[in-house]
């Protein structure tokens, strides 16, 4: 009876051995309160600096600037003194500037356009001068493709005198004056929350309200996709700033992407 129950003590035991790998917290004490809130404010301190990396690394945005400031034409096309704008078209995106009545041919524009987003692939604008008619559809009298210039996007302006073609041959319409300017700006990151836990009244660590802080992570190197336009919100900012084009407005939302707030401070900042 002895020699069985020495058996079964021995069984006994056998179970309680651990077999395989020990676990990581293997005759380690409980973590206190105050070492628990320690390692959530070391983990806070590592993303606070991943968030400053992150923004010494955040990808920039480019805003070409073209303004068309005036031309010298050859010919005068219409049966009175022309009425002339001009028409800018950058990959799919269309300008346009506002009629220089009876401006003839010497008309002046002097108007900026800022460009956000610049499209890939696209390596030159197309410059159209028109004659606004009343009667009839308006008249094509002038166009030039201008090269975009390497030295813009090194921080450079280039202001230039390009020649014009159209009806009188490749070159013979005339010049017009374009100034070129390019400057970069931050990129806006979309971050994810991090929750701290803070102690309560009574120093320990029991029910809390968890307080988000916003951190960019070090892996975040590309821009978010593009939001939708609303057409309220682009309507409310064209009432906002009605002395701005809406092709302007359409580009800083994008820029923006889609923060009406955002698009509202970027507007103020070009005023």
């Amino acid at each position: 009876m002895a020699t069985t129950s020495a058996v079964e003590k021995h069984e006994e035991w056998r179970k309680l051995v651990v077999l395989g790998d020990l676990p990581d917290d293997f005759l380690r004490p409980m973590a206190t309160p105050q070492q628990t809130q320690e390692q959530s404010d070391h983990e806070t301190a590592m993303h606070l600096q991943q968030q400053m990396i992150a923004q010494a690394r955040a990808p920039v945005v480019g805003r070409l600037q073209v303004t068309l400031v005036s031309a010298v034409l050859n010919k005068n096309y219409g049966m009175t003194r022309m009425d002339p704008y001009v028409r800018l078209r950058l990959g799919h995106h269309v300008y346009e500037t506002h009629t220089d009545v009876n401006g003839a041919k010497n008309p002046h524009w002097n108007k900026t356009i800022h460009i956000y987003h610049l499209p890939k692939g696209v390596g030159h604008m197309t410059v159209e001068i028109f004659d606004e008619r009343t009667l009839t559809d308006d008249e094509l009298i002038a166009w030039v493709k201008v090269p975009m210039p390497d030295q813009v996007f090194q921080g450079e302006t280039v202001d230039e005198w390009y020649t014009l073609s159209g009806k009188l041959g490749e070159g013979q319409e005339g010049t017009i004056n374009i100034v070129l300017s390019c400057s970069t700006a931050p990129a806006p990151v979309q971050v994810p929350p991090v929750v701290m836990v803070p102690p309560n009244l009574y120093g320990g660590y029991g029910p809390y309200t968890p307080v988000p802080v916003y951190t960019v992570p070090a892996t975040a190197q590309t821009q978010p996709q593009p939001a939708t336009i609303k057409e309220e919100d682009l309507k409310q900012l064209g009432e906002m700033f009605p002395e701005v084009e809406k092709e302007v407005i359409q580009s800083v939302m994008e820029a923006s992407y889609g923060n009406k707030e955002t698009a509202i401070n970027s507007l103020l900042q070009m005023q």
